[in-house]
């Protein structure tokens, strides 16, 4: 009968990888005797472990900072602040109240009207747009004031032209009116949106603008 000639492109992806293993596995075996007679060397069942446990370690060391963003309220410093936002009708004005309930907190509360403002923009915009958890953060740095909104799509925002008696989609038109600067930047678990404001005042005692 005449042989037929393999085809490397419909080689399964299981036979790639079951010849990748024995490949690594003969040459352990060869590394482990090739020295001066210290004993027989690594079994190959013992360097099939150490080989999944450098890989295992390196996803872990990977993905380490990859967390939740259903987490609960975390503080990373006296300057940070973080809390899981749900996804209810309620949750925009639930993002109002811990703002000028940190802002207080922070001494600043000159900017509560604005800071409201812009992440009740940045929070309604990630429930129309998005799926999956969201995650309000707020940071004191340099004498700005950062708020963030952290989700799972990767696809950032997208600036609209909008009518000028249209009621709505002027979120990117106040962004820029009242912010120093904002955008939004890839994560690991999908995406940061986030804008700046001068907090106006010296930066608060203790904080990192004024160590």
């Amino acid at each position: 009968m005449a042989s037929q000639a393999i085809d490397p492109s419909t080689t399964s992806r299981r036979g790639c990888f079951a010849r990748l293993y024995r490949r690594r596995l003969e040459e352990s075996g060869r590394k482990g005797t090739a020295g001066p007679a210290q004993g027989k060397g690594p079994s190959p069942q013992s360097a099939a472990t150490s080989w999944v446990t450098r890989n295992l370690a390196l996803w872990s060391r990977t993905l380490e900072p990859v967390r939740p963003l259903d987490r609960p309220r975390a503080r990373a410093t006296a300057w940070d602040a973080s809390w899981p936002i749900a996804r209810e009708l309620t949750s925009v004005r639930q993002a109002r109240r811990l703002v000028t309930a940190q802002l207080g907190d922070w001494n600043l509360e000159g900017l509560t009207d604005t800071a409201e403002l812009l992440v009740s923009e940045l929070v309604t915009n990630a429930l129309r747009h998005t799926r999956g958890p969201l995650r309000l953060n707020l940071q004191v740095r340099d004498s700005r004031l950062r708020c963030e909104v952290e989700d799972t799509a990767p696809a950032g925002p997208v600036r609209s032209v909008v009518d000028t008696d249209a009621e709505g989609g002027r979120g990117t038109e106040l962004l820029d009116l009242l912010t120093e600067a904002w955008g939004s930047t890839r994560t690991a678990t999908g995406k940061t949106t986030w804008c700046e404001i001068l907090t106006q005042t010296p930066s608060p005692t203790g904080s990192p603008a004024s160590d």
